[in-house]
């Protein structure tokens, strides 16, 4: 007879199969082969609320294999969630909610968007570390706000990535403990057998990590993987559970084959293995009482009923930790924030120094994060490069969880997944960084706080050839223009110290948008602004010197400002715009651009490619090849970044 743990994980197997077939698309075997991992943990060990998703202190879950994405989809639906029959139907159609992959925002109950394997492994990271720092922030000895756990499940896929050995490197070094993951073992990829390019040995990688390593599970037994999930939440370490599963389990002639991961079945396929499950129902139908077993509403408002009237004694007996806790449930900074802000921009105008932007932001980080317990930043082992750790900064203490900096080391990839787990955790505003030539390594993590709309802030040092005897290797030239490509990325390269406070400023109140700076190593002229030049910054392009009769603009970013800057100044009829960032600059109206851009000529100058200036421009100074290795005052000059140049060219184009 079949349990009805059993009957679970097969519901899971027939919505997965169904529902991929109905679009001819999608990835049936791993679905299938961990549906039972899937009836333990979310059946008997994940704690969240169906009605309310956002619910504090729930259990996270990451499918960090996020192909499997009928699998989450499935429980999600079993579960209570609002995912319906309909919804499942639509799988993979245009704009369902049940994309090809999970997607953030689009459905209450996916944590993270994920697909790009082994990011979703990074994410749980940074939820573990999130949960570890609230937790040391909040929690009283008489009242225990924050403590759940979080899951992640992988594959072989994301093992063989290398940003799994970057962010699982750090979670043991750090002892997340409340960090659980599940490896599907199955031995297959897109290629097939993956003896022939991935024989690690996952178990004692795991333990030099220092994690707490289960190995040989047989990931289709209730029983084995619910002890393990026992030995997991008694470790002081982070666990894998490494559970040996067939991929396509239960298909009686493709089970433990390559041919499931990426196709449907087949309709007489999956007739075939509903029978073999003794599945006798028909598509997307789940009786009754497989869906009572799996309905966590119940126990899910309990859970959370519990949890508000543990939050209403700890309120009443700590009310500012409370309403600090709240504002940051919500995203929200303090009242008064646009207040210290505007105070902040003022002070650095009037202040007028001369000063590197890298060195400015550490300065803006004073000013404006002092404050904000939400705050939360590292570098990848750039700290006295990147000037991040400010007046605010204190160490991660790995014991307590106490602090709010974290020593990321050389992982720019894996601690920009990191710095998405926490924002996507809430409460956090996290920021990173690395000399902005190695973005390259991150790239992808960027790109994936863009795409979820995480208020992630990227500080990115070393943003030229201005960087000198390093040499071409660590002299980004194509990588502004690159990043700006990135839809829904604000990426800011500030002329000085009062544009840097700018850059933060926005950035901090940007919700739903990362941004990204690329700040100089050398110093950089303070340059002259009234009140209302100071208030245009922040729309991304403004005039910094108006002239008569103007028959040309330049347009300049970062430290060209004040090469054009002292080139107009040689020069009658023409004048600057500083344009720290593109990107705000593009969504202003019509009026205000055509007002900035001028009627006459246009020409750009950048320390990097040419290519993108020509929307605005007519003529471009900038770089289209490497740089070289020499002081910075020589490559400027060598490259033509120099008064007497751009005043050659600007003249060439008045005529």
């Amino acid at each position: 007879m079949v349990s009805i743990n059993q009957h679970c994980a097969n519901a899971i197997r027939a919505l997965s199969m169904d529902a991929i077939q109905k679009a001819n698309s999608g990835h049936p075997g791993a679905p299938m082969g961990m549906a039972e991992m899937a009836t333990v943990l979310w059946k008997n060990h994940l704690n969240h609320n169906p009605k309310n998703a956002k619910f504090a202190n729930r259990d996270r879950f990451v499918l960090s294999n996020g192909h499997a994405s009928m699998l989450l989809y499935s429980l999600l639906h079993l579960t209570g969630y609002d995912v319906s029959v309909d919804d499942l139907k639509n799988f993979r159609q245009l704009g369902s909610k049940t994309a090809g992959h999970p997607e953030y925002g689009f459905i209450d109950g996916i944590e993270t968007t994920t697909g790009p394997l082994g990011q979703g492994i990074g994410n749980a990271v940074g939820f573990a570390l999130a949960e570890r720092m609230m937790a040391a922030k909040y929690n009283t000895e008489k009242h225990t706000l924050i403590d759940h756990y979080t899951y992640a499940f992988l594959g072989d896929g994301c093992l063989m990535e290398g940003i799994s050995h970057e962010v699982c490197s750090l979670a043991g070094t750090l002892k997340l403990n409340k960090l659980i993951v599940f490896y599907d073992d199955n031995g297959i990829s897109i290629d097939g057998d993956i003896t022939g390019w991935f024989t690690d040995n996952t178990a004692k990688r795991f333990e030099a990590y220092g994690w707490n390593v289960i190995a040989e599970v047989d990931g289709h037994s209730f029983d084995a993987l619910e002890a393990a999930v026992a030995n997991a939440k008694s470790s002081d370490k982070p666990t894998i559970i490494m559970c040996k599963t067939l991929i396509g389990k239960g298909s009686p002639n493709k089970e433990g084959s390559e041919s499931t991961h990426g196709s449907p079945l087949g309709d007489d396929e999956i007739a075939a293995t509903k029978a073999s499950l003794g599945w006798n129902h028909g598509p997307f139908e789940v009786p009754e009482e497989v869906y009572s077993a799996w309905n966590a509403v119940e126990k899910g408002a309990e859970l959370e009923n519990n949890w508000n009237a543990l939050f209403a004694s700890y309120e009443s007996e700590n009310p500012e930790l409370a309403k600090d806790f709240l504002r940051r449930q919500h995203n929200a900074l303090p009242e008064n924030f646009a207040e210290t802000f505007q105070n902040a921009l003022k002070g650095a105008n009037d202040a007028a120094e001369k000063v590197a932007t890298r060195a400015a932001s550490k300065k803006a980080l004073d000013a404006l994060c002092m404050e904000l317990t939400e705050i939360v930043g590292g570098s990848a082992d750039l700290t006295p490069s990147n000037n991040t750790f400010f007046k605010g900064s204190v160490d991660l203490d790995i014991a307590s969880g106490k602090g709010n900096y974290v020593r990321f080391g050389v992982r720019e990839f894996g601690m920009s997944a990191i710095l998405n787990g926490l924002a996507l955790y809430g409460g956090f505003i996290p920021y990173g960084a690395t000399f902005l030539v190695f973005s390259d390594y991150a790239r992808n993590a960027i790109r994936m706080s863009a795409l979820m709309g995480q208020r992630v802030i990227y500080v990115m040092t070393h943003d030229s050839i201005g960087l000198g005897e390093d040499g071409p290797t660590h002299q980004p030239i194509e990588h502004v223009e690159s990043l700006r490509l990135i839809p829904n990325l604000n990426v800011w390269r500030p002329c000085d110290a009062v544009e840097t406070m700018a850059a933060w400023g926005h950035a901090l109140q940007a919700k739903e948008t990362p941004s990204l700076f690329a700040l100089s190593r050398q110093g950089l002229p303070h340059q002259e602004r009234s009140e209302a030049t100071l208030a245009n910054i922040t729309k991304g392009g403004y005039v910094l010197k108006e002239a008569d009769n103007a028959k040309l603009t330049i347009i300049a970013t970062g430290s060209e400002v004040a090469l054009a800057m002292d080139a107009a100044a040689e020069m009658e009829g023409v004048r600057v715009v500083s344009m720290p960032c593109v990107e705000l600059f593009r969504a202003q109206d019509e009026a205000y651009k055509a007002s900035v851009l001028g009627d006459g000529k246009v020409l750009a100058i950048e320390a990097g490619t040419t290519r993108g200036w020509y929307e605005f421009a007519d003529k471009v100074i900038g770089l289209d090849q490497f740089g070289a290795s020499a002081p910075a005052g020589d490559l400027f000059k060598h490259f033509g970044f120099t008064k007497e140049n751009v005043v050659k060219i600007a003249s060439s184009m008045i005529g």
